[in-house]
């Protein structure tokens, strides 16, 4: 078991070598994922071995064309809903949010959908995935903040308030076993439409006004670094490879396995938070 002395000491050599690293590359493209926001008390989806931690998550086609797996989200969301907004930033997102006020990346770009780089003091964010705080109607295209339908769907289902479950990624809740059938998910009360979280599901193609504005933050970089990302999905990794491709280096500052680790310049297992504290400028 490794003790809290090598543990400070593996932290502050990765920090070192980032900050060398970043000495020589002034201009650097930046990915976040899920594992800047564990120590916020967010969930990750997947171990140190890159695997799943739990089952799938909903796709887009089953939310839409299934009630039963409809409502099977909501309920979830509900539950998980109060835990999720209670999250604050933590010393990963605090240190990418100064590093940009001291001149560092134009752009930060994020898989994640909990918004706490923007809480933290980031702009100019790319949400790649979008943002769980919001809800948008697939009918009628109008939008309101997540919080608001917190009462509707109390309103609609007092038998689910103050139901306890383990917090999940992206705001919900495990609640297996349970019976979701009577849950009532909400309609958008202008026509009545269904309602979605404001994210990109499984099987949902990321938005193209976002991939092109994160090619175009790319190109204007002399490397590219990636925090807290295990690069599985496509939609993240896509911009690893073309940075490698554009003969571009790669540094990546994730615990565990990545989908990139053949193709990075620099790897670094580290705390993401403790790491970035160090390694950026104060």
């Amino acid at each position: 078991m490794t003790s809290p002395a090598e543990t400070d000491r593996h932290a502050a050599l990765a920090a070192q070598q980032l900050a060398d690293w970043l000495r020589e590359h002034p201009r650097v493209f930046v990915l976040t994922g899920a594992g800047v926001s564990t120590d916020s008390g967010l969930p990750n989806y997947r171990g140190e071995d890159g695997r799943w931690q739990r089952k799938p998550p909903v796709t887009y086609q089953a939310f839409v064309g299934e009630p039963a797996t409809r409502a099977r989200y909501w309920a979830r969301s509900f539950v998980g809903w109060p835990a999720f907004a209670r999250a604050r930033p933590n010393a990963a997102h605090t240190a990418l949010a100064r590093w940009q006020a001291h001149g560092g990346p134009a752009r930060l770009v994020t898989q994640n959908v909990d918004g706490l780089h923007q809480r933290a003091g980031s702009t100019e964010v790319i949400d790649l995935h979008g943002r769980l705080d919001e809800a948008v109607c697939l009918d009628c295209g109008a939008r309101r903040p997540r919080e608001a339908l917190q009462d509707r769907l109390a309103a609609q289902n007092p038998d689910w308030i103050g139901l306890q479950a383990r917090t999940a990624p992206d705001g919900d809740a495990d609640l297996e076993g349970l019976d979701f059938a009577g849950f009532v998910s909400p309609q958008c009360e202008r026509c009545g439409g269904l309602l979605k979280p404001d994210v990109v599901f499984f099987g949902e193609n990321v938005p193209r006004a976002r991939v092109t504005a994160a090619f175009e933050a790319l190109q204007q970089a002399d490397a590219m670094l990636v925090v807290g990302s295990s690069l599985m999905v496509y939609s993240g990794y896509r911009f690893a490879r073309a940075a490698r491709e554009a003969g571009l280096p790669l540094a990546l500052l994730n615990r565990g396995v990545t989908r990139a680790d053949d193709i990075a310049t620099l790897k670094l297992e580290a705390d993401c938070g403790a790491t970035l504290q160090a390694a950026l400028p104060a």
